[in-house]
């Protein structure tokens, strides 16, 4: 029964969402500010449901409940039981993201019972002078960071790096960070929705309001180690995988293909994950093909261990993520 998953889009407006998400990856928004495409997710009410084939309107939770292992991996389904381990994302920003940070796993479990938020960006677009905020821009300390937040000067402590379309980020747990405007990325994270704001550019909402803040949960959150290590290098070589990032909490890979490529899974006790961030193709598993256009995000059941991967008549970029 099981076989390459596609699922709705779950949809998020955001005050600094855009239009990307329609007009360049095909999202079916609606509103103007839309910031947010969950693609798969089991994160609070946010269950990704199925949009192709046999299993089409069925819950992802529901699936795992279901099928354990055979879809997340025995390993992975020992670990993490019902709850699926990640949450797939892309994101427009139209405008600055709020400077935030995110709780490790023994700081969300004490005050959320919830796994942190270590994560990882790839730029898919990104508009000329694009910048992100990566970490501090010198060793700095707690009484600095407190005295230049005070004062309304925290910018001054920030590392803004200009960005382009390939450029990719690993954003630990308590590393200060904000995507800035004018950037589609796409986004590979623990299973968590907790972000802790320190400054949101003195924004106000539609009705005259200010976001909430959490500068004093923040504190204790911060990694003030700067060690420049967030930006990714990694090989763009076609037809091969491409290591981009590996922890415990996933491995992604990068890879692009011309023509096809044979990808074999044997030994690997995990699902994994295909992001398309440029042109389209085809997934075939034995007599099966699953297309895969620009923006769209299949989840490959761990039972699945051979694929053949094809691309149209241009190349096709992919992110491939497992545990």
């Amino acid at each position: 029964m099981l076989y390459p998953l596609k699922f709705r889009p779950i949809l998020k407006e955001k005050i600094w969402g855009g239009d990307k998400l329609k007009t360049i990856l095909n999202k079916p928004t609606i509103d103007e500010n839309t910031g947010e495409s969950w693609e798969i997710s089991t994160v609070g009410d946010d269950i990704s449901i199925v949009s192709n084939g046999k299993l089409e309107g069925k819950k992802l939770d529901h699936l795992i409940k279901e099928y354990k292992g055979e879809l997340l991996g025995n390993k992975v389904y020992q670990e993490f039981g019902d709850q699926f381990p990640l949450l797939i994302k892309y994101i427009d920003a139209k405008e600055d993201l709020s400077v935030q940070l995110h709780p490790n796993d023994e700081l969300a479990k004490k005050r959320h019972n919830s796994f942190g938020k270590t994560e990882m960006w790839y730029v898919v677009q990104a508009d000329e002078d694009a910048k992100l905020i990566v970490d501090f821009n010198k060793k700095t300390s707690k009484q600095e960071y407190e005295a230049f937040l005070n004062d309304g000067k925290i910018t001054e402590l920030l590392n803004f790096e200009r960005i382009s379309e390939g450029d990719s980020y690993f954003i630990n747990a308590g590393k200060i960070h904000a995507i800035g405007g004018g950037t589609l990325i796409a986004e590979i994270q623990q299973t968590s929705d907790i972000t802790y704001r320190v400054y949101d550019w003195d924004r106000k909402d539609n009705e005259g309001n200010q976001r909430e803040l959490h500068t004093d949960l923040a504190l204790e959150a911060l990694d003030f180690n700067v060690d420049g290590s967030s930006k990714l290098e990694y090989n763009k070589i076609e037809n091969c995988v491409n290591k981009l990032a590996s922890s415990t909490y996933f491995t992604t890979n990068f890879i692009e293909v011309n023509g096809s490529l044979e990808r074999n899974y044997i030994g690997l006790d995990s699902f994994k994950i295909l992001m398309c961030v440029e042109g389209s193709g085809n997934i075939n598993i034995n007599d099966h093909s699953t297309n895969i256009s620009f923006g769209e995000t299949i989840l490959i059941p761990a039972k699945i261990e051979h694929l053949s991967i094809k691309s149209d008549a241009l190349t096709m970029k992919m992110l491939e993520i497992y545990i």
